[in-house]
């Protein structure tokens, strides 16, 4: 009754906040792959046009040129100041040595060995979102359980108060969901935001997660422990240390994207088992390949996080288009993750997928997505205790798509479920 949304326009203005309204816009995706690896794409706002890379090898093969393209101008299509630039720059936006000498910090507190520790509290906040959603039977499942999940794990991991996380995620979204008028008032491409240009993502949220920030620094400092922020708040291997300026803005980050992607990824994850009855039989079954690929391919056909951008640091060549330096290249995680030459069948859904190279985490380059682990963890407990209790599970009304062309996702989902 309501597949997975695809916008059928081939000729979808990816620059637009737009571009996603009716779904991904795959059809402009294939056009442009068939067509040529690497696309010029205007901009219909102030800034300056960008180059698209839309499959999934050039994607992989760039990602990893770190010489070549470089993260220091921002990681959005949107064009950046130097001074919003570095007043608003996360280690996301950094190049080696700096992006590695704070990722080695942060890398400890979000490894596969320390986020496994958490699976048995992931398990009992599910099995009480379940419980709480099952008795009324009819639901939005992105609020109940795609939001809340990542919400209440954000406070364990963070070091916060469960009371604080709702609050948190509420301005997480007003930052991060900044081109959605349901989340912000202060609409990106709607609305003057130059006041707040050297904020995260142009937004007046990021003042009071800052006060919040700054109340953390100051009990760590007094010696507190809070969480994973005492980790990444140690010296690096180089000696740097973050700054107050560079943790605001690590914990804004923190809070926006550590919770929007993995609720997405859950969301397309319980869509699919809506919209396709097979797949809970075969998952009931025990037809797939192991709860870990079956994983992967959700997160794959989900892809939330549907680019990042590259700065070019010199003039060179790729297939066949000289690439200026100073100009932006947009990696399409999305479109490489429906790239039939990467993958068979790219538009199914393959529980038992023998070879998935999806790139929905930034695979291949330094800035693969820190919380990798905990999103797949998150989506697999849901994964399996929706499959261990469900009888039935139904779409009763039109879903809603984010108002985004950075993060694709089902923001309202109304479903009706049957236990066992």
């Amino acid at each position: 009754m309501y597949p997975f949304s695809r916008s059928e326009d081939p000729h979808v203005d990816l620059s637009s906040q737009d571009a996603f309204d009716n779904g991904a816009p795959f059809a402009t995706f294939d056009r442009m792959r068939s067509e040529a690896a690497v696309h010029w794409t205007e901009f219909t706002g102030p800034d300056d046009g960008f180059w698209s890379v839309v499959r999934h090898a050039d994607i992989l093969q760039l990602n990893r040129q770190t010489g070549l393209l470089s993260s220091a101008r921002g990681i959005r299509m949107e064009d950046q100041t130097e001074e919003e630039y570095e007043a608003r720059k996360t280690f996301q936006e950094t190049d080696a040595p700096v992006h590695r000498a704070f990722r080695a910090l942060a890398s400890k507190a979000f490894s596969k060995s320390t986020i496994s520790q958490y699976e048995d509290r992931i398990r009992q906040i599910v099995t009480e979102l379940l419980d709480q959603s099952f008795e009324e039977r009819e639901f939005d499942a992105t609020d109940r359980i795609a939001r809340r999940l990542p919400m209440q794990m954000l406070g364990q991991i963070i070091g916060v108060p469960d009371e604080d996380a709702g609050w948190l995620v509420e301005r997480g979204d007003a930052l991060i969901s900044n081109a959605d008028p349901d989340y912000t008032d202060f609409v990106i491409d709607k609305v003057d935001t130059d006041e707040y240009r050297l904020l995260p993502f142009r937004s007046p949220a990021a003042v009071e997660l800052f006060d919040y920030a700054n109340d953390l620094l100051d009990r760590i400092e007094k010696g507190e422990e809070i969480g994973v922020l005492n980790t990444v708040l140690q010296p690096t291997s180089h000696g740097t240390q973050m700054t107050r300026d560079e943790f605001r803005n690590f914990f804004c980050l923190l809070v926006a994207a550590g919770n929007d992607t993995t609720r997405y990824s859950i969301a397309a994850t319980i869509h699919s088992l809506a919209n396709q009855p097979g797949l809970l039989t075969a998952l009931q079954a025990g037809n797939h390949g192991g709860w870990e690929g079956v994983t992967d391919e959700m997160i794959r056909w989900a892809t939330p996080t549907t680019h990042f951008r590259r700065t070019a640091t010199q003039d060179f060549e790729h297939a066949g288009k000289t690439i200026r330096a100073g100009d932006k290249v947009v990696l399409w995680f999305l479109s490489a993750n429906r790239d039939g030459d990467a993958m068979s069948d790219p538009y199914q859904l393959q529980l038992d997928r023998p070879r998935n190279p999806h790139l929905a985490f930034g695979q291949g380059g330094p800035h693969i997505c820190l919380g990798m682990w905990l999103a797949k963890l998150e989506v697999r407990v849901v994964l399996e205790e929706m499959t261990r209790r469900l009888g039935k599970i139904e779409q009763i009304a039109p879903h809603e798509y984010l108002r985004s062309n950075f993060i694709h996702g089902i923001k309202k989902l109304p479903i009706r479920v049957t236990a066992r």
